[in-house]
């Protein structure tokens, strides 16, 4: 649409030059007739003085209806009558300053800010071009007559800029001064424009980005980002405003090593949410465990071994993670995980110990990993660190170790016994 800069004065005939056909005018022609004025004519409405006249009370005087040469002249430029609240009377003709407001707000409403772009571009000077070549401005003269920052034209300079670099309006260059063009919706106007400075700084950049791709107008964010006080005290006072906050930091932990740090630090150095780890960590591994069965059709036993679950095992597993995997994101699973991994597990006890061959598997992989273990901190067990035997000595040391001789001296004339070869 073409966006006017100047309105020319429609000719409006004086109220004693009342148009021939008679009755009153139409909305276009911007005033009020006297239907007594217009009695001569052909087809004229009734005259006003067959209307009953309402009774006064004493002492006042009626209101008269001006005549035809009374209506007041209209002024010049477009003007748009008036109507009564609660009638269809005519009140008079609308002030020109009224009527301009109503004219400039009906182009904003359709173009939005591209009605003030357009005026940026056409006078304010591109780059490239010195003074003494156009009748164009700077920013900086432009800012000055407008009475308003240097910024605030840029920031609208640079978003025609962004605009002609996509093809919605013509390049500065070919614009002058005055220039009509049709301009795009005021709808797309938001998608270049940025009311605040920080957008142009490589973090407002980012943050327009990442609002853009999150469907939300980068304004919203920037002026969140650049109040990091309002933000606190939404997530201290929303709930819903901190469950926001969370999936984005959990959504920044992805990419984001220095920020991983920093929040396990914090919650290493905090009792309650050390807790809270440890007990969602707990129910996640007792979680997986059923899953694994539900998956892979396998299940480890107490000793460690693996073996295939059974028909039996993995339809229970099944029913008891299905309850789990129905609960909400804000419920508790602990209590879920718990019930579900103690009824598992007996299970896979009750297999192991009816099946002979199993239950010998699983004692024997059980004293393996016992004596793997006792192997382990054996060998740890070293005097090469202690110079003086004399300072580290304690009674009780030679008789763990005496004990602990006879226990292995008793294990290992069992395991002779039970030798193929003895």
């Amino acid at each position: 649409m073409s966006v006017p800069t100047a309105h020319s004065a429609p000719a409006v005939p004086p109220a004693d030059e009342a148009p021939a056909t008679g009755g009153a005018p139409t909305r276009d022609e911007g005033f009020w007739v006297e239907p007594g004025a217009a009695e001569a004519q052909p087809s004229a409405a009734p005259p006003a003085a067959e209307v009953p006249a309402q009774p006064q009370p004493s002492g006042e005087t009626a209101p008269t209806r001006p005549t035809a040469d009374e209506v007041p002249a209209p002024s010049s430029g477009g003007e748009i009558p008036a109507q009564a609240d609660g009638d269809d009377v005519p009140v008079g003709v609308v002030d020109e300053q009224v009527a301009r407001d109503a004219r400039e707000f009906g182009v904003y409403a359709r173009t939005g800010g591209w009605a003030f772009a357009l005026k940026v571009a056409r006078s304010v000077r591109p780059g490239g071009e010195l003074p003494g070549e156009t009748v164009k401005v700077s920013a900086k003269h432009f800012a000055e007559l407008a009475g308003c920052s240097p910024e605030r034209v840029m920031r609208y300079y640079k978003a025609w800029d962004r605009a002609a670099d996509d093809g919605m309006v013509p390049h500065f260059e070919a614009l002058t001064p005055g220039a009509e063009i049709d301009l795009p919706d005021s709808d797309v106007w938001l998608s270049y424009y940025s009311s605040r400075s920080s957008a142009t700084s490589d973090r407002g950049t980012a943050i327009t980005a990442a609002a853009e791709a999150e469907g939300i107008r980068p304004t919203k964010a920037l002026e969140v980002a650049e109040n990091p006080t309002a933000l606190r005290a939404a997530i201290l006072a929303d709930p819903s405003t901190a469950q926001a906050a969370r999936a984005a930091l959990l959504d920044r932990l992805k990419e984001d090593p220095s920020l991983q740090t920093e929040l396990a630090r914090d919650i290493a150095r905090t009792d309650e949410l050390k807790k809270a780890v440890a007990s969602e960590t707990q129910a996640a591994s007792r979680i997986g465990y059923v899953r694994q069965i539900v998956e892979n059709g396998q299940v480890k036993t107490p000793a460690g071994q693996v073996i295939d679950a059974t028909a039996e095992l993995r339809a229970e597993a099944e029913r008891h993670l299905s309850l789990i995997d129905e609960l909400d994101d804000d419920e508790d699973t602990g209590e879920w995980a718990t019930e579900a991994y103690d009824t598992v597990k007996e299970l896979v006890v009750q297999t192991v110990e009816s099946d002979p061959e199993l239950r010998v598997q699983e004692r024997r992989t059980k004293f393996y990993s016992s004596l793997q273990k006792a192997t382990k901190v054996f060998e740890e067990l070293t005097l090469d660190d202690a110079v003086d035997l004399d300072a580290i000595y304690e009674d009780d040391m030679l008789q763990r170790l005496e004990e602990l001789q006879q226990a292995l001296s008793t294990c290992i004339a069992a395991l002779r016994k039970a030798s193929p070869g003895e």
